[in-house]
């Protein structure tokens, strides 16, 4: 008899027959010793013993046996659906509610008003090369008298809600009042006497300018020297949007590169002589993140400060003029805003691929981001010695070198804070916090090293990104966040390659931070 399969014996368990694979007493040989009476009840006797017996066994077998499984079949689960992005409709449905959106508006507003359509904004950046761009092309239109228009942060143009970045969903676009606040977004300039337009958004500038003049970059670009500042940009600019007759004016996209470029932004000797033009420009010196940035910040303060938000508002009451507190809050410069946060150390670090982009950096000899090489820092970076970069890939000691400053191990964070330490200035940071998109186990050993040092008993609190608690919308903003943060620190440790540690460095020497407050790996 062929032995047959497990399904078969889970038929025979259920059915209550005995297991097929198990010989029965009725096949087994019967014993000599046994003598069975002819007589009828003795019979009857015997075989209800045996049957009473069999029972007893086939219950016993039955129960000692592992209950027989349902086989169910197994269809595989859809895969499940991911979470959508926010779509920040209150943000989009404020901007268009704008009350500088009224044709009938007099001048310098209005259909009359004088209007420059930059489309030519970089897509598929990081906020930090979208915001370096956009601040100084808000720049260029407060110097020429025309009004801003501005888009929101654009990842790509293809029209959908989400884009796929890595492993997971963003947001297409994200409107820039979710963002920023201030004269960029469209609030009032501080200058009432010689009114500047308020920026306005695309929609409203098809309103009252359907017909604009339509020039390219290149009508600009293509007259001036290779190498030319920033500053020399700005005035050929300026120069040529003032000569244009018509009110409006569109910058073409497809014919166009930006108007500063990364080349720009990259070298010192281009950027820097904007500087004080662009920072006496009320696009920074009343700069403001937006409300749900404030939010954030508030609501996470208390990880990198042992004072409390209102209490550290309310002690800079005093050296606000009360009309301004009180009537024109607007009016209110930035720096009385965004004053450093006693005793906060921040860090820069940046992980993940960027150690493939300061590989690159290495082979080329790159410099630090320009706005990073102001001449009044203390740390300078220097190519290392016997250098000469071709493009090919950099020898060991050269790459190490670069990899220090750009992409610093946790033992050379740790050697650099305690180099800052030394400072007298410094002896008083209590709290760290860690700008990183590192991942969780590269976080928790940094805090553990932090904590190590030295001089680690210093530290009341060490808190990374890692630590926020951000709603939906907030998540997908979380850079500027951490730009907020790193903006007020009492000293800052940034990446002199990085455009977010730019844009913080920037801010801060225009809210007039010491200079020496800003330090690079």
């Amino acid at each position: 008899m062929s032995r047959p399969n497990r399904f078969s014996e889970v038929k025979f368990i259920i059915r209550g027959e005995p297991d097929p694979i198990l010989p029965t007493d009725a096949t087994k040989p019967a014993s000599r010793h046994c003598l069975v009476s002819n007589r009828p009840l003795a019979r009857a006797l015997f075989l209800g013993l045996v049957v009473f017996a069999l029972v007893f066994v086939c219950r016993n077998i039955v129960q000692l046996r592992p209950s027989p499984q349902v086989l169910v079949p197994i269809i595989p689960d859809e895969p499940p659906v991911p979470r959508q992005p926010p779509l920040y409709d209150e943000y989009y449905l404020n901007e268009e509610r704008l009350p500088q959106h009224d044709p009938n508006l007099p001048f310098p507003e209005g259909r009359t008003g004088r209007y420059i359509n930059m489309e030519n904004f970089v897509i598929t950046s990081g906020w930090g090369n979208a915001m370096q761009e956009l601040l100084l092309d808000a720049h260029v239109a407060y110097k020429s008298g025309r009004s801003f228009v501005f888009y929101p942060y654009t990842w790509n143009l293809d029209g959908s809600n989400s884009s796929q970045y890595g492993d997971h969903l963003i947001p297409s676009r994200i409107p820039l009042t979710a963002i920023l606040a201030g004269p960029v977004v469209g609030q009032l300039f501080p200058d009432q006497n010689q009114p500047t337009p308020r920026a306005v958004i695309k929609t409203y500038f098809d309103k009252v300018c359907p017909r604009p003049t339509v020039i390219s970059t290149h009508n600009i670009s293509d007259h001036l020297e290779n190498d030319a500042t920033a500053k020399r940009i700005l005035d050929a600019w300026t120069d040529k949007l003032n000569i244009i007759a018509d009110n409006c004016v569109t910058i073409d996209r497809a014919s166009s590169e930006q108007i500063f470029t990364f080349w720009v932004f990259g070298a010192a000797e281009r950027i820097l002589p904007i500087w004080p033009s662009f920072s006496t420009s009320p696009v920074l010196t009343h700069f403001r993140w937006s409300h749900l940035i404030h939010r954030a910040f508030n609501a996470n303060v208390h990880l990198f400060s042992s004072v409390p938000y209102l209490a550290l508002m309310r002690s800079l009451g005093p050296s606000l003029p009360p009309l301004l507190k009180d009537t024109y809050p607007h009016l209110i410069p930035s720096k009385y805003i965004y004053a450093p946060l006693p005793d906060l150390l921040v860090l820069h670090v940046r992980r993940g691929d960027f150690v493939d982009h300061c590989n690159g950096l290495s082979n080329w000899g790159s410099m630090w981001n320009g706005f990073n090489r102001f001449p009044e820092f203390l740390d300078k970076f220097a190519l290392p010695p016997g250098y000469t970069p071709d493009g090919s890939e950099a020898p060991p000691h050269a790459r190490a070198h670069y990899l220090k400053h750009c992409f610093p191990s946790i033992p050379q964070i740790v050697e650099k804070i305690a180099d800052v330490l030394k400072d007298p200035a410094n002896g008083g940071l209590k709290y760290v916090y860690v700008m990183t998109n590192g991942d969780r186990g590269w976080v928790q050993e940094l805090k553990e090293a932090l904590g190590g040092m030295e001089d680690g008993k210093r530290w009341q609190k060490i808190a990374t990104r890692r630590d926020l608690e951000l709603d939906w919308e907030q998540t997908f903003v979380s850079q500027a966040v951490d730009m907020l943060i790193g903006q007020r620190a009492q000293v800052f440790i940034g990446n002199g390659f990085s455009s977010m540690t730019s844009n913080i460095v920037t801010l801060r020497m225009a809210n007039g931070f010491d200079p020496s407050s800003n330090r690079f790996w």
